[in-house]
C-alpha cells in the first residue's frame, strides 16, 4: 500500500471511531422538541369585566331619553336605558342642576306634560314594596337612589335596576314610564324618600 493511501485509511478509521464513541462536538445542546399543536395556552382574564351582569348582550334593547326641565328649573341631560342579563342598566347624565344630591326614580306613567311633572304619577312599584334606597331590598322597582351634582351643576349616575326590562306590555317594563329628577336628596324615608318637587322628567318610549 502506498504511503498516501495508508494515511487516508488511518484518517478515515479515526473519524469513524470518534463518531461511534460520540466524539463529536460535546458542547452541542440537545435538540429541543417542537411544541405539539394541542398544547394548551394560558388564557388572560385582563378583558373580563368586573361586573359581567352589567354588560348588555349583543343587540340588547336600548332607549335614550331626553330630560325636560320642570318646576321652572333649567335642568337638561339624558338618561339611557339598556337591557342587561340582570335587569336594566340606567345611565343618567345631567347639567344645570343645583349642586348636591337629588333623588332619581322611574315613575309609573310615561307622561311629562304637567309643568311640575305630576303627570308622571307615583313611583313605579309593580310588586307593592316599601320605598328604599339601592342595595336595600325589597324596594320600589323604580327606586334609583340619588345622583350627586358637582359645583358646576353636572352629575352622573349609573345603576342596574334588577328585575326590570324594556319589553312592551310586561308588568316589570320601564317602557311607557317616566324618569323623574327631584329637587332634594332621597333620604330613604317613607313613603317616597322626602325628595321634594320634580325638577326634571323624561318619557321612556
Amino acid at each position: 500500500m502506498s504511503h498516501a493511501k495508508f494515511n487516508c485509511f488511518v484518517l478515515g478509521s479515526v473519524a469513524l471511531a470518534l463518531s461511534a464513541c460520540g466524539g463529536g462536538n460535546q458542547n452541542t445542546p440537545p435538540e429541543t422538541p417542537a411544541a405539539t399543536s394541542n398544547t394548551a395556552l394560558p388564557t388572560s382574564d385582563a378583558s373580563t369585566p368586573a361586573d359581567a351582569a352589567a354588560l348588555p348582550a349583543a343587540g340588547a334593547k336600548t332607549v335614550e331619553v331626553t330630560i325636560q326641565p320642570k318646576s321652572n328649573s333649567s335642568i337638561n341631560g339624558k338618561a339611557t336605558f339598556v337591557e342587561v342579563p340582570d335587569g336594566v342598566k340606567v345611565t343618567l347624565a345631567l347639567a344645570n342642576v343645583p349642586p348636591g344630591d337629588h333623588g332619581a326614580h322611574v315613575h309609573e306613567k310615561g307622561d311629562c306634560s304637567a309643568p311640575d311633572g305630576s303627570s308622571a304619577g307615583g313611583h313605579f312599584n309593580p310588586a307593592g314594596n316599601p320605598h328604599a334606597l339601592p342595595a336595600t331590598n325589597p324596594r320600589h322597582l323604580g327606586d334609583l337612589g340619588n345622583i350627586t351634582v358637582d359645583a358646576n351643576g353636572k352629575g352622573t349616575l349609573e345603576i342596574v335596576a334588577a328585575g326590570a326590562n324594556l319589553k312592551p306590555n310586561d308588568p316589570n317594563s320601564f317602557l311607557g314610564r317616566s324618569i323623574i329628577i327631584h329637587e332634594k336628596k332621597d333620604d330613604g324615608g317613607q313613603p317616597t324618600g322626602n325628595a321634594g318637587g320634580r325638577i326634571g322628567c323624561g318619557e321612556i318610549k
